[in-house]
């Protein structure tokens, strides 16, 4: 860990953007000044990205079918990623899905096994997030135990099931590749999405007791892609804190009257809007129901939306930032990282004039540093 004193840069304190020196130690960020002085003249140093949720280590871990053998080296290829993005805390968002393959139980038990073993020789602070298809009822009695032996903390549910086609019988589009990508026959596979359907009546009332089986054992919750308020009010009353991406601005209105937490993709408000024709997240974070940016299946996309926010005149510097630093760390109940005060984590990226990423350093310990950036640290 390092003991410098950051001098010289624009640094984002709570108060706002300034020239004070910044000093760490010990992994934390402290008062007095006292280590190897860096000047960082020209560039800014900001609280480090804390990422809610991101799918995008996927390609990683699995960059073709049976290509990556050893899950250890996914996870330090996508951390290497993670680290060149700014992000300093990264929720890693594993599904069990009845999709199969990589979204399959055995993927995620894979998958979280191997985040357990190679995890504390990371520096990135890398944390597992379920991610569960509701309609997996044969799993309910046993999820809270896998939950534990994984040390997940964060399960969101989902409901991915096309439930308007299959109430009519009619095949969803593009079944074909997805029953041959989860090594099923395509009828068997239909058959497979009638049958999870048909059982959604016994999905609500088991999924009460088993929300409360995970709040008792200390898991945070939340739901995924609420599509209208009364959903939202639904998974509120099951104890899900957590809106993830919810489709509408419904949805979000009704998380916002009811105190729960937003998280938002920052890939769409990169690119203007959802891809798949949901509520803007520009549209909703400029009606300020939005807490946290998340990275999705992009990594870039937090520091490029804070960025942009900040530039359009949507937000100051100072909230625009907030959206990926001390916003998605209040989400996920980290009350040791996300500003850049003594005692607090020193969790740092350093942006060049270009507002491209110089250097990341987690808990005090380079991730990533490149170019100019490296000499300036290595000098003296």
């Amino acid at each position: 860990m390092l003991t410098i004193d950051f001098v010289g840069a624009e640094v984002l304190l709570p108060s706002g953007l300034s020239h004070a020196p910044l000093s760490i130690s010990d992994g934390l960020v402290v008062s007095q000044e006292g280590g190897r002085a860096v000047d960082l003249s020209g560039y800014r140093v900001l609280p480090g990205i804390v990422d809610v949720h991101g799918d995008g280590f996927e390609r990683h871990l699995a960059p073709r079918r049976g290509a990556m053998k050893q899950m250890g080296e996914g996870l330090r290829a996508a951390e290497a990623e993670l680290a060149a993005n700014g992000i300093t805390t990264g929720v890693l968002a594993q599904f069990v899905s009845w999709e199969g393959g990589l979204r399959g139980y055995e993927f995620a038990d894979q998958v979280f096994t191997a985040m357990a073993e190679v995890g504390p020789d990371l520096v990135t602070d890398l944390r597992p997030q379920l991610r569960f298809e509701t309609h997996m009822l044969d799993l309910y009695d046993d999820l809270p135990g896998h939950v534990a032996r994984w040390g997940v903390e964060y399960v969101v549910f989902n409901d991915h099931l096309p439930h308007d086609r299959l109430a009519e019988g009619r095949k969803p589009p593009r079944i074909t590749g997805q029953a041959l990508k989860a090594g099923r026959n395509p009828e068997a596979h239909f058959q497979m999405l009638l049958d999870l359907h048909a059982r959604s009546d016994a999905v609500d009332e088991a999924l009460a007791p088993l929300c409360s089986a995970l709040l008792a054992a200390g898991v945070r919750i939340g739901s995924h892609d609420d599509n209208t308020d009364a959903q939202r009010t639904a998974w509120r009353a099951r104890g899900a804190a957590v809106a993830e991406f919810p489709e509408t601005q419904g949805a979000a209105e009704a998380a916002r009257a009811g105190g729960d937490a937003i998280v938002l993709g920052a890939p769409n408000l990169v690119r203007g809007g959802s891809h798949k024709g949901n509520a803007s997240a520009l549209d909703l974070v400029m009606m300020g129901l939005c807490d946290a940016l998340a990275s999705d299946y992009h990594y870039p996309s937090p520091r490029r939306a804070a960025l942009m926010l900040a530039q359009s005149g949507v937000l100051d510097f100072a909230d625009a930032w907030a959206l990926v630093s001390s916003g998605p760390a209040r989400v996920l109940g980290l009350t040791d990282r996300g500003t850049l005060v003594p005692g607090q984590r020193a969790d740092i990226v350093v942006l060049d004039v270009k507002d491209r990423v110089a250097a990341t350093l987690s808990g005090g310990r380079v991730s990533y540093m490149s170019g100019d950036v490296a000499d300036r640290f290595l000098a003296g």
